[in-house]
């Protein structure tokens, strides 16, 4: 039997819905139905952890909670939580196709609010509160919104954790605090429902980890220079980054904080272990994001508002990954990949990636070229921070595409695959039939890149914050049998049939 497969990457966030946002209720389920039609076998969803600033849920306030935005509200009402006139009179949205997170922080929370107000979950939720692993979330939130919502260096004498303060805190704010665990508590039991449904339909669901963590975050609040390299005060002494290149003189300054690898090694990389062995517990598949930052990343002093003046330093390279080599994990080896990288994806022996939007430039050797492939990677045609296909297409210059499309054609036919470069649009699905066509065990297309949609249905701009990041939503009509049957084809003419 065959090993090749596909999936497709949408965002939970992306899905159609009345709610406002994608939400785990039946737009996911029909989405799945989707999936198994068109033959898929994987769903990547991108991180489900809450967003913060900027909407992205690589910024989050925590490493490990999950998204109350995604719950879905319609399923709270089965449960007898929430009335129809209070969802419908609620509103959420202002474009269908764009998610609004003001009236989401404003009003879904307020809907939530009403829903735990009448929730009685009994011995199963008293298990799930003692269990503890969204404790710390949930002071956190708690504090955030007595401190109106601010980040935890404006909160005064809770700024820097102290267990007796907090412990005290809790004691008072126990209503508040059991919220927010309701809040995952129903997640998870949206989400668990979910998962069951698409492994029973033949669907894996891919997750993802950031490499770093938020600075308004629960783990730097709380764990300060344990894990992260900052002062007694919690204050950074160093920024994450990646540095200049041909496309950026400057290099990109993030501002994560950055881990304090040796003091992690003392402590046998327990935070990190516990949170990719958690991630499991999600997710069928885990793709970790800039792996490369394993081996060595790039680290700015702080100060400095460039990341032209970091430097690199050494990662925790295969040792934090003993005992993990048969996890179902993909690496994303994309950016600047030299030699010490290579040697770990070797070592540790996760599959990397290959991204067809950078194949087609004329260089013959150029590693993403699907006629270079060798083996143990995943083929995208882009991931969820690249243009949409047809957009890139659109915005090259005459010539560059003119050499675009002749290495599109050129490939098709090492392939045998049918070249149509008439169009932005037909030379993207040419890429399509180019992935699906290629050595790669499993391919992951972007769901945008499916419907040959332009910039409009982008994901994420890198390094930016605008309300066009993260806000994108598809149409219930986009998931139609139509688009199935033919990727459905597609799969079944390159035996990637789940």
């Amino acid at each position: 039997m065959s090993n090749r497969k596909y999936g497709i990457l949408a965002p939970i966030s992306s899905l159609p819905s009345e709610e406002g946002i994608g939400t785990l209720g039946e737009e996911a389920y029909r989405f799945i139905d989707f999936l198994s039609l068109s033959g898929a076998s994987v769903w990547q969803v991108l991180p489900l952890n809450p967003t913060n600033f900027g909407d992205s849920p690589y910024q989050s306030c925590s490493s490990d909670a999950l998204n109350y935005y995604f719950i879905d509200l319609a399923l709270l009402k089965k449960d007898g939580l929430l009335k129809e006139e209070e969802i419908s009179s609620t509103p959420l949205w202002d474009d269908v196709r764009r998610v609004n997170y003001g009236k989401l922080f404003i009003n879904k929370l307020a809907l939530l609010r009403k829903a735990f107000s009448r929730f009685d979950g009994g011995e199963e939720f008293k298990a799930f509160k003692r269990e503890g692993s969204f404790n710390d979330f949930a002071v956190f939130m708690a504090l955030k919104s007595a401190h109106g919502h601010r980040a935890w260096t404006e909160w005064g004498v809770y700024r820097n954790f102290n267990a007796g303060k907090v412990a005290a805190f809790a004691a008072a704010n126990a209503e508040e605090i059991s919220f927010w665990l309701f809040t995952q508590y129903i997640f998870l039991k949206q989400w668990n429902a979910l998962k069951r449904y698409a492994n029973a339909h033949g669907v894996s669901i891919m997750g993802d980890i950031p490499l770093y963590v938020a600075y308004d975050s629960v783990e730097v609040w709380k764990y300060g220079s344990r894990l992260f390299k900052t002062d007694k005060n919690r204050n950074l002494t160093a920024l994450a980054g990646c540095p200049p290149d041909a496309f950026t003189e400057d290099g990109q300054l993030w501002g994560n904080p950055v881990y304090d690898w040796k003091k992690m090694r003392k402590q046998g990389y327990k935070w990190w272990r516990k949170r990719i062995e958690s991630s499991f517990g999600l997710f069928d598949i885990l793709r970790i994001d800039h792996f490369r930052g394993f081996d060595r990343y790039w680290e700015v002093p702080a100060g400095h508002n460039t990341a032209r003046y970091g430097s690199w330093q050494d990662g925790p390279k295969e040792e934090l990954f003993k005992g993990f080599e048969s996890y179902k994990i993909v690496a994303e080896d994309l950016g600047v990949i030299d030699g010490g990288v290579k040697r770990l994806m070797k070592n540790v022996g996760y599959p990397g990636m290959k991204v067809l939007i950078f194949a087609f430039d004329g260089n013959p050797e150029n590693e993403h070229k699907p006629s270079n492939y060798t083996e143990n990677f995943v083929c995208y045609t882009g991931t969820h921070d690249n243009m949409p296909l047809r957009q890139h297409i659109e915005d090259l210059s005459e010539s560059a595409r003119d050499v675009y499309y002749r290495d599109i054609i050129s490939e098709c036919a090492l392939a045998d695959a049918e070249a149509d470069v008439s169009s932005p649009e037909s030379a993207t699905r040419s890429v399509i039939r180019l992935a699906f066509a290629s050595k790669a065990e499993t391919v992951i297309i972007p769901m945008n890149d499916i419907l040959a949609l332009g910039g409009e249905s982008r994901i994420n701009l890198p390094s930016t914050v605008s309300e066009e990041n993260w806000s994108w939503r598809f149409k219930k009509e986009d998931f139609n049998k139509e688009v199935g049957e033919n990727l459905r084809r597609l799969a079944q003419a390159a035996d990637r049939l789940s």
